[in-house]
């Protein structure tokens, strides 16, 4: 095989790997882009959750009770511990705070961006970065060495990778 019939088919791989992965990378790219205002409540819809767990918990067994990251009692009322967006009754085990959640589709598309890898969507987020490291490797193919145009894209790469390494520290 020459290698002008070696960049014909990585032009045809770069090609419908590409159309493939057109969806793949919206989606992606709107989840990580709604990742960017995980910590504010941008689109999140409020929710006013009451439920009845066991008496007497510290922060961390409640948090755990409760699935949440972490509670923080700031003050106490009598039995009332109150913490962010909530309080829970130590001696009834009464809880009541407000949950913050995006609706189900942009949930689940943020869960897709950050899948681990023992979840469904870990083999297709590896599929997803294989396919990104073909279209890196194929770019570099698709144009001879010598080329303006390869040329150019070396610089591009350059800046990227200088841009990206800036960010990075910061």
């Amino acid at each position: 095989m020459t290698m002008k019939d070696f960049r014909i088919y990585m032009r045809l791989g770069h090609r419908y790997v590409g159309f493939f992965m057109v969806g793949i990378m919206l989606v992606y790219s709107l989840s990580g882009m709604l990742l960017v205002f995980r910590d504010t409540d941008f689109l999140k819809s409020s929710k006013t959750v009451k439920q009845v767990v066991a008496t007497n918990l510290d922060e961390k067994n409640l948090a755990k009770t409760l699935k949440m990251k972490n509670i923080d009692f700031r003050e106490q009322q009598g039995d009332i511990q109150l913490f962010k967006d909530g309080q829970y009754n130590t001696k009834t085990g009464e809880v009541t705070y407000t949950s913050k959640k995006l609706p189900v589709v942009l949930d689940k598309m943020v869960n897709f961006h950050k899948a681990p890898s023992k979840g469904s969507m870990g083999g297709l987020n590896v599929l997803f970065g294989l396919s990104l490291l073909f279209f890196v490797v194929s770019s570099f193919i698709l144009f001879a060495p010598s080329s303006k145009i390869f040329k150019r894209g070396l610089a591009c790469v350059a800046v990227g990778a200088v841009l990206s390494v800036i960010l990075l520290m910061l």
